[in-house]
């Protein structure tokens, strides 16, 4: 347990991507198993421990801390779990502690009668960081800047094996992975995974800069809209389906409408969309059966799923990825006509001759509703990963609003002294006649370190109330705020939702009272 909690302390202090992949590949190259396979699922989030971890925590805390104090640590940290581990009474300091395996196997199998009495016993014998590790293993929040393809990554640095062949496996495998590090370490063969189906890593694009767009050849390239989804996955193999996400992640669950369409034996490339009546509907719609374990009936019907395809990976037993992407396509038209799956239908190809006419369908993409092009070499074969020169994305312009800052939180784990995350509202006419600000967006990044110290001073300063870790700002504060589309929402106070909002810029010039209406804000909403 003592080399895991120490590794998050490292990582969650680790802003640079190839530090982490080195701290990674140290941790896996030095730790036995099966240790090193279960903080691999921690990092992956392959550990889904049932706890009712809050209210024991709580229960724990309440007997040992002052609450009062509690209260005020934890405001000022911005994490409970670090809060908890920096204020614990030391009883037992300097005892051996458990190994991380130990840990893992005693929480999945002790009844829940047993937890408090297992947890304070460890966190008695930890050190801070000790505890800091234990209780983010246990929540299943790391937040220490891995996610799971990062993981994967350091798992090819250190062992040699591509990245691409660990993925195509790893759906396969199951915590502590005593198979896979064998096969990493050259202690073992390839681990067996079945004829069902697996993930093979995805396809993707760049985004497409000025003097690249200026060198494309019409007769070189195919062009398609870049549809306003999820990107997906869809594999039927050895009579089991599964839908996985870009980074390889089932969804099936969620979506069993869409499984239940597939037929057998094909691996497809697409977009997961919602469908109305042949139109696509709002991304916020797709949104609302996102990371649902189960679906209801009622949402089934009223969200129903489709997938919207681009490519075809295998037909039968055949492995298509190696054929230039124009072959590929008429592969999966010719399938498609003949097996007419429901739930389906093809991204269509446009008709450009020059580069003046991609530049006008991509003018009149917003005003559909759809987020730009793709533009895909013609002979381009199936390559993992982002290879370059093959496949481009060109996004519509990003929307921009003016927004006052209303509220204030701080961060997690660098950021946890600092107000970073920012709750910005709209003006709208109350029912008295008077104007009020309704929030319409949350952001927490597109500043930089410099600007972060600016605006924590500032939500210092200009603090009105709080509520818990939230302060309400004055508001006199404009942010000039992109993001790439607008959609109604029945759950926020101003009725509307922003996806992907960032902040822009810091307007301190702009007086407040000047900021932008939620009138605009319905007005950029696409029908």
């Amino acid at each position: 347990m003592k080399a895991f909690a120490e590794l998050l302390d490292r990582l969650a202090y680790t802003p640079s991507r190839n530090d982490k992949l080195r701290l990674l590949g140290g941790y896996f190259a030095s730790t036995p198993d099966p240790d090193r396979g279960f903080a691999l699922a921690a990092l992956t989030e392959g550990l889904f421990f049932r706890l009712p971890l809050r209210r024991t925590l709580s229960e724990m805390v309440e007997a040992r801390i002052d609450p009062v104090l509690f209260g005020l640590s934890r405001d000022y940290v911005g994490d409970t779990a670090e809060t908890i581990a920096l204020l614990w009474p030391e009883r037992g300091a300097g005892a051996e502690a458990p190994a991380l395996s130990e840990i893992v196997q005693a929480v999945q199998t002790a009844a829940p009668a047993v937890l408090p009495s297992l947890l304070a016993g460890w966190l008695d014998g930890l050190d801070p960081t000790g505890r800091f590790g234990l209780l983010k293993l246990l929540t299943g929040a790391l937040r220490v800047g891995v996610s799971a393809r990062l993981a994967k990554t350091a798992l090819a640095e250190w062992s040699g094996v591509p990245l691409a062949n660990i993925e195509e496996i790893w759906h396969g495998l199951a915590p502590p992975y005593g198979a896979l590090f064998a096969w990493l370490s050259g202690e073992g063969g390839r681990p067996e995974v079945g004829a069902g189906p697996v993930f093979r890593p995805l396809m993707l694009s760049h985004q497409i800069e000025d003097w690249e767009l200026a060198l494309i050849e019409p007769s070189a390239f195919a062009a398609e809209w870049k549809w306003d989804g999820i990107r997906v996955q869809a594999s039927s193999r050895g009579g089991e389906k599964r839908l996985f996400s870009r980074t390889g992640d089932d969804i099936s669950a969620s979506f069993p409408d869409a499984v239940e369409a597939l037929p057998e034996d094909v691996v497809l490339d697409g977009e997961l969309l919602v469908m109305r009546d042949g139109e696509v509907a709002p991304f916020n719609d797709l949104q609302q059966r996102l990371n649902r374990k189960s679906v209801t009936a009622a949402m089934l019907k009223s969200h129903p799923a489709h997938i919207r395809l681009y490519d075809m990976l295998f037909e039968s037993e055949e492995d298509l990825r190696p054929l230039p992407f124009i072959e590929r396509r008429a592969r999966l038209e010719a399938w498609h006509e003949a097996a007419t799956p429901p739930r389906t239908d093809i991204s269509g190809l446009l008709d450009f001759s020059s580069v003046a006419e991609l530049e006008h369908l991509w003018a009149g993409a917003r005003a559909t509703g759809i987020e730009g092009l793709m533009l895909k070499r013609r002979d381009s074969p199936y390559i993992a990963g982002r290879p370059k020169g093959h496949w481009y994305k060109w996004k519509r312009a990003p929307l921009t609003l003016d927004a006052v800052l209303m509220y204030a939180q701080r961060g997690s784990g660098k950021r946890s002294s600092y107000y970073s995350d920012y709750t910005f509202g709209a003006w709208r006419e109350a029912a008295n006649g008077e104007r009020e600000l309704v929030p319409v967006g949350k952001s927490y990044f597109g500043f930089t370190d410099a600007e972060l110290k600016e605006l924590d001073a500032f939500v210092r300063n200009h603090t009105v109330d709080s509520f818990g870790p939230v302060r309400q700002v004055e508001p006199k504060l404009v942010f000039e705020v992109a993001f790439d589309s607008v959609h109604r929402s029945t759950r926020h106070k101003s009725g509307v939702a922003m996806r992907f909002p960032r902040i822009h810029r810091i307007r301190w010039d702009k007086p407040a009272e000047e900021a932008d209406t939620l009138a605009t804000v319905l007005a950029m909403i696409v029908a």
